[in-house]
């Protein structure tokens, strides 16, 4: 799993979804934010929203919902299902409305004065949702239909949703009383202000880093590589080359360049982010979230804030993810060992008695591609440009699902997006899908999906979503397209998957539109398994230039090199998933040394070796520590599972886009949200449960000794032959002379 960054649609759930609070009353006029989007196909209103605009509406939005639940408590009728739980269910809609707008616009434009908004309004917006999570008078009257649930004419969905409600106000504190619950609010508080510092430290850091060169430097680079980089200097008013910690500028100089030291101290650079014990240091920050976490989960009755956190989701509890990632780590670390004993042969002709290093990880690895498989990855990017990999997954939704993408003119928040509305297999209108997909200062990093409107139901009529997909891919330089990397083009992919989960979403209550968190990745990752099956990249994949589609010998190589590093690229995931439980499992609210905790989790208990660093380090984390993955970053890995096996019925099938499967898929899976549990749903799709076998395998970590041990002896009995053939080849009298065999 690569989406390094992925921060995908949960880390907006759970982020955005924060919190407001404020009695005064507020004069908002002429705000678009609190007005009805009367735009086409209920697109915000971009060209009209300005950032002094957000404040008041928040301030309005939070009084409106303090109006609605106040009438939800004063009610003088017996709590029903429909005065309280669906009352609450619609409470609120207008400030959810704005805080996914300004969720999805600061994460990718935050400009000082967004950042200035962000700073004011999300405490407030966090003693907000906490005062009525909180609100004991509120919660009495849940409680009175959670006990009488029963007692009501409830269908299905209807019982789900009054146990979520009922569940969500209990892990939220409301069974707390007195100084407890007072206590709850305050940690609240502290988090949230702690989260939006450790993000803004790390996107300052981000930018200010850059590796400033001259032409004789970057002359061993591909052209489009030294071009990007000179079009970033001349962005940055510097001469010559620059770059910097972005993936797309990064990746390219550590796997191109043959300079050591440059790129080592542009990885060192990447790694020690917000570790440099300045005042954009991090450290602190995580000692104190991690304390207030463990408070906050004692508060509420787990032992660990991982217990809490896992105890909402599939996996139930940490030792059963503790559990998948110690049957994944060991075998991926014993391949990632193998991959470097082949990298050190090259290493070493190179730079003889010295010591590999993890930056040197991406340059070798490139060196061994291309003389085992004799694959150039910047030869395969020419065939993949944006626009050929958009087009490819809108081609592969088209044959799974019969939907349609249909560019239009509507109001953008940032020049670099286009728009697209969705129509489905009869030409109804689904949803509209931006895209955002170039790294920018005020961008955050990674790639993300999210709602800038949400789908709902309003009156009964099904209010179609608005949905984005944010990256941070190689932009175009000159006349040159944006061409991506394998991993930039898998990632558009797997986004893509997380805007169809969005588009088809068909969810009567809003309560009910999250599904558990190591759930939803798999819409998204399953995406990926097509993003390179010889028939799919056939109808996707044309060079830039000469339009000629991909030929099948490098398809050939593509499959062949499937297995390529994925030692390293899982040893580095699972590090990371790793020490996010480890951090978070902590049952006493200690004071933590974070690089010593790191080093002795990874390093000396689980021998984690010096040339591969985890993929995220606690300092830059920001899955965990400035978004919505706290003791969840092992979702990926979860999901995986699901992923793979679900993959495999379509695999088995004739058809890997069989249409049957898929229309299960797309109403068992995608268009539930979470009306059911995740498991199942997995199980009505695939008529059983999920199995590791096809994850293993996917990642070259199934090992089969019965099979290997039938590969060595054909090997060897092949071997005896040729010598036998040889030796029946010798005329008589020829001296026998030792043959060399690669």
């Amino acid at each position: 799993m690569k989406r390094l960054l992925l921060l995908s649609s949960l880390m907006f759930t759970m982020t955005l979804n924060l919190s407001s609070c404020t009695s005064e009353e507020v004069v908002a006029t002429n705000n678009p934010l609190l007005e009805e989007w009367n735009t086409e196909f209920g697109i915000p209103p971009f060209d009209q929203i300005r950032t002094k605009h957000y404040e008041p509406a928040f301030e309005a939005a939070m009084q409106m919902h303090n109006e609605e639940i106040e009438a939800i408590v004063n009610s003088a009728e017996e709590p029903t299902f429909d005065n309280v739980i669906v009352a609450l269910d619609r409470a609120g809609l207008k400030l959810a409305e704005i805080n996914l707008l300004f969720g999805m616009i600061s994460a990718s434009d935050l400009d000082a004065e967004m950042q200035e908004v962000q700073n004011s309004m999300m405490p407030r917006l966090e003693q907000h949702y906490n005062s009525i999570m909180l609100n004991d008078a509120l919660f009495q009257r849940v409680k009175s239909v959670y006990e009488r649930r029963n007692e009501f004419e409830l269908d299905e969905v209807q019982l789900r949703l009054v146990d979520k409600i009922y569940n969500n106000f209990v892990r939220s504190g409301a069974l707390l009383e007195g100084e407890a619950k007072e206590r709850l609010m305050a940690i609240n508080a502290e988090l949230t202000a702690l989260n939006i510092r450790f993000g803004n430290n790390l996107l300052t850091e981000n930018g200010s880093f850059m590796l400033e060169l001259n032409a004789s430097q970057v002359e061993d680079l591909p052209e489009g590589v030294r071009n990007q980089a000179k079009e970033a200097a001349a962005a940055a008013k510097k001469g010559g080359y620059v770059f910097t910690l972005d993936k797309p500028s990064m990746l390219p100089f550590l796997t191109y360049s043959s300079n050591r030291d440059l790129r080592r101290q542009l990885y060192n650079g990447y790694l020690n982010r917000c570790n440099n014990d300045n005042e954009y240091d991090n450290k602190a920050l995580i000692e104190d979230m991690a304390r207030l976490r463990v408070e906050k989960a004692h508060l509420l009755g787990f032992d660990s804030y991982s217990a809490y956190v896992t105890d909402a989701q599939m996996a139930g509890t940490p030792a059963a993810v503790y559990t998948l990632l110690n049957e994944i780590w060991e075998p991926a670390l014993e391949s990632a060992k193998r991959e470097l004993e082949d990298m050190k042969v090259m290493f070493e002709k190179d730079y003889p008695g010295e010591t590999f290093e993890s930056s040197d990880w991406w340059y070798y690895a490139e060196k061994v591609r291309k003389d085992k498989y004799q694959l150039d990855e910047e030869a395969v990017r020419k065939y993949l440009s944006l626009d050929n990999v958009r087009d490819g997954m809108f081609y592969l939704a088209n044959r799974l699902y019969g939907i349609t993408f249909r560019p239009i003119a509507a109001p953008r928040y940032h020049k670099e997006c286009t728009v697209y509305q969705v129509l489905d297999h009869d030409q109804s209108h689904l949803g509209v899908l931006y895209l955002d997909p170039y790294p920018r200062k005020s961008k955050s990093g990674g790639a993300w999906c999210g709602y800038f409107a949400e789908q709902r139901y309003d009156d009964g009529v099904r209010v179609a979503p608005v949905v984005g997909i944010v990256c941070n891919f190689t932009p175009p330089v000159g006349d040159t397209p944006s061409l991506l990397t394998f991993d930039e083009a898998e990632t558009m992919f797997h986004e893509f998957g997380h805007a169809l989960h969005f588009l088809f979403a068909d969810v009567r209550y809003r309560s009910l539109a999250e599904v558990e968190g190591d759930f939803v990745e798999l819409p998204s990752q399953i995406m990926e398994n097509w993003a390179f099956e010889p028939e799919i990249m056939k109808e996707y994949a044309t060079h830039y230039k000469t339009k000629e589609i991909i030929p099948d010998y490098l398809i050939e190589k593509i499959q062949k090199a499937s297995l390529f590093n994925q030692g390293f690229t899982t040893t580095e995931l699972c590090a990371a998933a790793l020490i996010d439980m480890d951090i978070h499992t902590i049952e006493t609210a200690t004071d933590i040394d974070v690089n010593a905790f790191e080093s002795y989790n990874l390093a000396t208990r689980r021998g984690l070796i010096p040339e591969i660093a985890p993929r995220y380090r606690y300092t830059y984390f920001a899955h965990i520590f400035n978004g919505g993955y706290s003791s969840g970053y092992y979702f990926y890995l979860w999901a995986e599972v699901l992923d793979k096996d679900a993959f495999a019925a379509f695999s088995e099938c004739r058809d890997i886009c069989d249409k049957d499967l898929a229309h299960s898929f797309r109403y068992d899976i995608l268009a539930q949200g979470g009306q059911r549990p995740g498991m199942d749903m997995y199980r009505k799709f695939r008529g059983a449960d999920p199995d590791k076998l096809p994850m293993l395998k996917a990642r070259g970590l199934w090992r089969n000794p019965e099979a290997e041990a039938a590969a060595e002896a054909e090997v060897v009995a092949d071997v005896e032959m040729e010598e036998d053939e040889e030796l029946e080849a010798i005329e008589p009298g020829q001296a026998l002379r030792p043959s060399i065999k690669k």
